[in-house]
C-alpha cells in the first residue's frame, strides 16, 4: 500500500479524494475490482472509503471509516451483490467533518430511481446552493458539497440523468472529478479547468474510470486517455459517448500539486509521467542551484525522486539520510502533546552511518508549516550530519487553496508569513532552496495543458469572490 510520508499532521497539503468506477460487459464481481482500484488509491484519501454496486434496477453499498482493507475486512465485500456496474471512493474530507455520515458514495433515490455519486474536489459556491436547494425543500444528510452537487443532478434530471449531470455542472463553480451511476450508466465528468485529475481505460470489453492511472494497473486495464477538461462521458449499452459543458472553452489549469506531491509517482496524468515531472524538478534544482556537499537525500516518500534527479544533474551521490518506519499510517496514535512532538521521531529516523561529519543536502516536495522541516533538521544534526542544506522541490506556498487541498487560511502557511531567510533560521538549516514557479512548470513540461498554480502565486482559475472570503483572512 501506497501511504502518505510521514509529516506532522497539518504539515503537508492534503488532497481531498479518489474516486474509481467500472461498467462491466457482463454481471460479476464489479465490487473486487472496485476495491483494488481504491487500493491503488488509497494516498489521495485514508479517512473512510466506500464502494456501490448497481443490479437488478437497485444499487448496493457499503461505506466505513479507516483505510481500504480496514473497511472491507469483516466479509464486507463478499456481500456485496454482483452487478454490472459499480463505483469507489477514498477520502481525506476538506469540506464537511471527517464522519461515517460524510463518506462517499452517496446513494439515493430520486427522478431517475436510484444514484449514487463519488466526488474529488471542491466546490466554491457551496454555501450559495445549498442554500437555494434548501429553499426548494431540499433536505441534506450530509454537510459535504459533494451532496450538493447530487440534489442538483436530480432537480435538474426530470428522469434523463445526462440531462441533470449538464445542468447541474452549469451551475457549480470550483474543482470536480465526478463518476455518477444510475442502474444502467456510468458517467465521469471533469471541470472545465481539468484541476483535478480524471482517466479512462479499458479491460477486454470493460470500461474503467479513475483518479489516477495507477488504478487503471491495479486491474490490469489499458490506459486510453483522460477525461479532457469539461467533458461529460457516457457509457452504457449504446457504448461510449461525449458531451461538453458550455463553460468547457475555458483555459484548463490542473492543480500542478499532483506533479509536486499528490499523484503516485507511477501514474501519468495530462500525458505527463509524474515520476518524470518529480525527477525534472530535481534536475532544475542542481542546475540552478550549486551546493558545496558530500550527498543528497530526499524525505520520504515523495522528496525521493528529486533528490535522485538532483543527484544524477549535480553528481553528488544520492546516499538515504532519513529510514522511515513502513508500519506506521494514519492510524498512529499521539496520546499526549509530547508524543505529537516526538511523531516525526517514531515515523522517521536518521542513518547515521550514512550521515555522520557529511555535508547533506535533504529535499522535500515541499515545506507548508515548517514544523516537520524543523525536525527533520535537528534530526539529521542530532544523527551527525556536519551541514544541513533543505531543498523544496515547488515554490514558498504563500496562499491558501480552495479547490480540494485543506490549506484554506493565510495563518497555516509559514510561506505567507516569514521571508526564506526567516524560514531557514525557523527550521535551522544552513541554506534554503526553493523553486520558482517558471521552473516548476518546465519540470512539467509535456503536460497536455496549463496549470493552476494558485497555492504560489494567487492566480487561481476561478474567482473568491463566491468562497467563503473568512476562511482565507489572516488568522
Amino acid at each position: 500500500m501506497y501511504l502518505r510520508d510521514g509529516k506532522l499532521p497539518f504539515d503537508s497539503m492534503h488532497e481531498e479524494c479518489g474516486v474509481f468506477g467500472v461498467y462491466s460487459s457482463e454481471t460479476r464481481d464489479v465490487a473486487h475490482t472496485v476495491y483494488y482500484g481504491l487500493y491503488a488509491l488509497q494516498h489521495r484519501g485514508q479517512e473512510s472509503a466506500g464502494i456501490a454496486v448497481a443490479y437488478a434496477n437497485k444499487i448496493q453499498y457499503y461505506k466505513g471509516m479507516g483505510l481500504v482493507p480496514e473497511v472491507f475486512a469483516q466479509g464486507q465485500l463478499q456481500e456485496l451483490s454482483e452487478g454490472d456496474i459499480a463505483i469507489g471512493h477514498v477520502r481525506y474530507s476538506t469540506t464537511g467533518a471527517s464522519s461515517l455520515l460524510n463518506s462517499q458514495p452517496i446513494v439515493f433515490t430520486g427522478k431517475c430511481g436510484k444514484m449514487a455519486l463519488a466526488h474529488n474536489g471542491n466546490l466554491t459556491n457551496t454555501k450559495q446552493l445549498r442554500e437555494e436547494l434548501i429553499a426548494d425543500n431540499a433536505v441534506f444528510q450530509t454537510s459535504i458539497d459533494s451532496e450538493v452537487i447530487a440534489l442538483l443532478i436530480n432537480k435538474y434530471s426530470d428522469g434523463d440523468i445526462v440531462k441533470g449531470v449538464l445542468a447541474a455542472c452549469e451551475r457549480i463553480r470550483g474543482a470536480y472529478a465526478l463518476v455518477v451511476m444510475t442502474a444502467d450508466k456510468l458517467i465521469a465528468v471533469r471541470d472545465p479547468y481539468g484541476i483535478r485529475p480524471l482517466v479512462i481505460g479499458k479491460s477486454l470489453d470493460d470500461t474503467i474510470v479513475a483518479s489516477e492511472t495507477c488504478a487503471l494497473d491495479a486491474v490490469c486495464a489499458v490506459y486510453t486517455r483522460d477525461v479532457k477538461p469539461g467533458e461529460v462521458v457516457v457509457v452504457d449499452t449504446q457504448g461510449e459517448r461525449s458531451y461538453y459543458l458550455h463553460t468547457a472553452d475555458k483555459k484548463a489549469a490542473s492543480c500542478i500539486f499532483e506533479y509536486v506531491y499528490f499523484a503516485r509517482p507511477d501514474s501519468i496524468i495530462d500525458g505527463l509521467s509524474v515520476y518524470a515531472a518529480r525527477k525534472a524538478a530535481g534536475r532544475i534544482l542542481a542546475r540552478n542551484n550549486h551546493i558545496e556537499a558530500d550527498l543528497v537525500a530526499g524525505v520520504p516518500d515523495s522528496g525521493l525522486v528529486a533528490a535522485r534527479g538532483y543527484s544524477e544533474e549535480s553528481g553528488i551521490p544520492f546516499i538515504e539520510a532519513l529510514a522511515k518506519n513502513r508500519y506506521v499510517g494514519r492510524t498512529f496514535i499521539q496520546p499526549d502533546q509530547r508524543m505529537r512532538e516526538n511523531s516525526v521521531s517514531v515515523k522517521m529516523n536518521a542513518l547515521r552511518a550514512n550521515i555522520e561529519g557529511k555535508r547533506v543536502i535533504i529535499i522535500d516536495d515541499s515545506i507548508v508549516r515548517g514544523t516537520t522541516s524543523r525536525k527533520i533538521v535537528k534530526m539529521l544534526r542530532d544523527g551527525g550530519a556536519k551541514e544541513v542544506h533543505m531543498m523544496a522541490s515547488s515554490p514558498v506556498v504563500k496562499h491558501p487553496c480552495h479547490l480540494g487541498i485543506d490549506i484554506e487560511t493565510y495563518s497555516q502557511l509559514i510561506g505567507a508569513n516569514k521571508s526564506v531567510k526567516e524560514i531557514c533560521d525557523f527550521i535551522g538549516a544552513d541554506s534554503l532552496t526553493y523553486m520558482t514557479v517558471d521552473q516548476l512548470k518546465e519540470s512539467c513540461r509535456g503536460c497536455a495543458h496549463g496549470f493552476c498554480t494558485g497555492c504560489f502565486d494567487g492566480n487561481y482559475p476561478y474567482s473568491l469572490e463566491d468562497y467563503q472570503a473568512d476562511k482565507l483572512k489572516f488568522e
